[in-house]
């Protein structure tokens, strides 16, 4: 596994033969967001962009995977375009370029799991909690198998795939073996992951000192 940022551009001779796959950690939007972040979204999603550039040396992208995704056609980039405007963009001019959009999400599993997700954040008793991540637990293995199937189906011999993901899932993907993976980690990735930590322990503070007591963590986190 590559991680670029840390390796030059790649020798396409270095890769004949072999499947490849541009791994992006899918970071959203936020509502009505800080200049600050703001400016670090827009420059993560810049660097990605060049990034995927450089990749293409050592092969073009044809297959495009991106979570949350289902449906035909142009009815997946108006999607993307709902959730994060900077990846429809990516992903527009990958397809413009020759490349294919695949759906990666069966509706099935998808639409429960993120239910299921959501009841996580409002269980407030442990057993219900507990219930809750039995269900949402089996449905995001369940969702994860079914992405891993959709790429290695669709990623045919010598092809370069792009798929965007949130990290942590990427992570839990065992990925088969003739696959090359690339991860794409642009340095403002670090900055952006550091803003998010920084919030939320000004937030914790600022939650103790007006209660006296120390904040729990969400369980779902």
């Amino acid at each position: 596994m590559a991680e670029l940022g840390q390796i030059e551009k790649p020798k396409a001779e270095d890769f004949t033969g072999k499947r490849k796959l541009y791994c992006v950690s899918n970071v959203y939007p936020i509502y009505d967001p800080p200049e600050d972040f703001k400016e670090l979204f827009n420059r993560y999603w810049d660097e990605v962009a060049q990034q995927i550039e450089k990749l293409e040396a050592a092969g073009k992208v044809k297959k495009i995977f991106c979570e949350m995704v289902y449906g035909q056609g142009e009815e997946m980039l108006e999607i993307l375009g709902r959730f994060n405007k900077k990846v429809q963009q990516i992903v527009k001019k990958k397809v413009e370029d020759g490349g294919i959009i695949l759906p990666l999400e069966d509706k099935e599993i998808f639409g429960p799991y993120i239910d299921w997700g959501n009841c996580l954040k409002v269980a407030s008793t442990k057993e219900v909690f507990t219930k809750v991540l039995e269900y949402y637990t089996d449905l995001a293995t369940k969702r994860l198998q079914h992405i891993l199937n959709v790429i290695d189906k669709n990623l045919t011999e010598t092809e370069a795939g792009l798929l965007i993901l949130k990290d942590e899932d990427r992570a839990r993907l065992q990925f088969p073996g003739d696959i090359e993976v690339f991860l794409v980690t642009p340095p403002s990735y670090d900055d952006i992951i550091r803003w998010f930590r920084e919030k939320w322990k000004e937030a914790a503070q600022l939650h103790e000192s007006e209660s006296g007591e120390k904040p729990e963590q969400n369980q779902s986190d």
